[in-house]
């Protein structure tokens, strides 16, 4: 019995730097823009990140973490020694990896390394998730690539003003937030519900079915939120452009830095949900809230430096281009938190911002370098398969040492 309890010690104090980790390194880039138009102070940043980024995990994070927790292997339920172990593998490389200088990706690595310790533990590979995964993160390169690169052009476009195209933009994204998905939104189908869906059956608006199980209730409620983030959206730019353009770029930072949370914290809590679940019998709202206290945590401690440094870059790509990155990089994290599919936010912002650098350097303007991209592929294969390799042959060690069967 002290050896478990000593397992699941282990297990919450790997899963708390696990989420440490991802609040210091993945949440910082989507303000970063703001920062670097000088339309947000680097502290006021870091503060806002932390807060954000935590209700975030709280708010979205389940999806992604039963996917970790339940989905990736078949025929076992996940023990605390095998989420240990695979908290531990992931943080270890994690950290051993920022430490000289080769970021690697935590999506993937945890990925892998529950994958590992699912397979020592007996289970089988869950094929068909990997396919679904894998195809979805092969996709996010070109989709995004393709999207930011279309809006980059058309802000950059003299025929469509910029009063006009970035309200656009910004109802398009509040028709959007209208509809993700939310923890404490019950839903009769999947357990998260949207504000849309919960207000259209609340009040009984339009209920047929209009596409799937979206009514035109929903999709009346959804219109509703996106012509009134038109319309605020037109306020602040015929009052001050450039003020407007920056304040824009401030609330949509927030938002990406929102879903980046519930992207991210799923890769700290996956490991544990079934244990929590079924040993602790606790729901696993708290379990989120562990990690969104390490997500804040570690954003607070971490961002400044981090915003400071990637704010420079973010200077030169300038604010309408972010704005472009930065779209397609929240549509794209929302879809994967429907999917419920583990994704390494850091590639998305990568994959957004040479998009909309390329509609620069297409016109001869300053860009991103496309080095940013080169080991993309490479690093995913790599984590995975060593992470799954170092999970695989660590959980044996563990279950050795503390005379585990």
């Amino acid at each position: 019995m002290s050896s478990i309890l000593l397992v699941l010690s282990i297990a919450l104090v790997a899963a708390l730097f696990m989420s440490f980790t991802v609040g210091a390194n993945s949440n910082s880039a989507p303000v970063a823009p703001a920062v670097g138009a000088n339309a947000l102070s680097v502290l006021r940043a870091a503060l806002l990140v932390g807060v954000v980024a935590g209700l975030g995990a709280i708010l979205q994070g389940g999806s992604i973490s039963e996917t970790i927790g339940k989905d990736l292997v078949t025929g076992v339920a996940i023990t605390p020694l095998a989420a240990a172990t695979a908290l531990l593998t992931a943080a270890t490389l994690i950290t051993i990896g920022n430490s000289w200088g080769y970021p690697i990706p935590s999506a993937f690595t945890v990925t892998g390394a529950m994958v590992g310790a699912g397979i020592a533990l007996g289970g089988g590979f869950a094929v068909h998730e990997y396919v679904v995964i894998l195809g979805f993160w092969f996709a996010i390169p070109i989709v995004e690539g393709v999207l930011a690169y279309g809006l980059a052009r058309g802000l950059r476009s003299e025929a469509v003003p910029e009063t006009v195209g970035i309200p656009v933009l910004g109802g398009a994204v509040g028709y959007a937030l209208a509809n993700i998905q939310l923890t404490v939104i019950p839903s009769p189908t999947d357990g998260q519900g949207s504000v849309a869906r919960f207000v259209a059956s609340r009040y009984h608006l339009l209920p047929t079915e209009f596409i799937g199980s979206y009514t035109a209730g929903t999709a009346l409620v959804s219109t509703a939120v996106g012509l009134f983030a038109l319309v605020a959206t037109r306020l602040l730019l015929r009052r001050d452009e450039d003020t407007g353009i920056n304040q824009f770029l401030i609330v949509l930072g927030l938002i990406v830095v929102f879903t980046s949370g519930g992207t991210q914290v799923g890769l700290a809590t996956g490991p544990l949900e079934t244990i929590f679940e079924s040993d602790l019998q606790l729901s696993s709202i708290y379990l989120l809230g562990l990690g969104g206290m390490g997500i804040l945590a570690g954003a607070w401690i971490r961002a400044p430096r981090l915003i400071q440094a990637v704010s420079n870059e973010y200077a030169s790509l300038g604010p309408r281009r972010s704005i472009a990155a930065l779209i397609p990089a929240f549509l794209i994290a929302q879809l994967a938190i429907v999917l419920g599919i583990p994704i390494s936010f850091n590639k998305v912002m990568i994959a957004s911002i040479v998009g909309s650098g390329l509609a620069a350097n297409s016109s001869g303007g300053g860009g991103v370098s496309m080095r940013k991209a080169e080991y993309t592929i490479g690093s995913w294969i790599g984590s995975m398969l060593g992470a799954g390799l170092v999970s695989f042959a660590l959980y044996y060690v563990l279950r050795a040492i503390l005379g585990l069967r």
